[in-house]
């Protein structure tokens, strides 16, 4: 049975698969944005958005006496293993945290990039952290009405030609 296989192997063993997303995801944390084949972001974006959600929850528990309470140690450790960079687990749990505050998920955006011209012609790709404020890509107001009248304007002009054979 294929129980808990639900993620792509990369062609790789499962330990290789483990160490390369800590080491993509240390960099991303580092660096903001990487540049990978799309397979490997679309891999990575669920490993570091669930270390990112664990920055969070360790962020909203308050501190005990000035100190961090023990859940949000245990969380910075459950981060640590996954992200086996102590110093990218602390620039997270830190600083990047604030960051995601306002967010409730999609913390990453994938850019698909042109292709590797050299050797394998992989599909490339950008994966970057997406910014506190940043909307996305949502539709404007004035797209949806434009979208009703053109719609509508079709069937107005239908229903009179229609109707004109009927009246003769």
């Amino acid at each position: 049975m294929r129980h808990n296989k639900h993620h792509a192997s990369l062609g790789v063993t499962r330990e290789h698969r483990s160490a390369m997303l800590s080491n993509m995801g240390a960099s991303l944390i580092k660096h903001g944005r990487i540049e990978t084949t799309l397979t490997k972001a679309k891999a990575l974006r669920p490993f570091i958005e669930k270390v990112i959600t664990k920055a969070k929850k360790a962020a909203a528990l308050p501190k005990e006496n000035g100190k961090l309470s023990a859940s949000a140690i245990h969380l910075r450790r459950l981060a640590l293993k996954d992200i086996r960079d102590e110093s990218a687990v602390t620039a997270l749990f830190n600083e990047k945290v604030a960051q995601f505050e306002k967010r409730s998920g999609g913390y990453t955006r994938i850019y698909k990039l042109a292709p590797r011209r050299v050797g394998d012609a992989a599909e490339m790709a950008l994966i970057e952290f997406v910014g506190a404020d940043d909307q996305g890509y949502k539709k404007s107001k004035g797209a949806k009405k434009a979208k009703k009248t053109k719609a509508a304007a079709p069937a107005a002009a239908a229903a009179p030609a229609a109707e004109a054979p009927k009246a003769e």
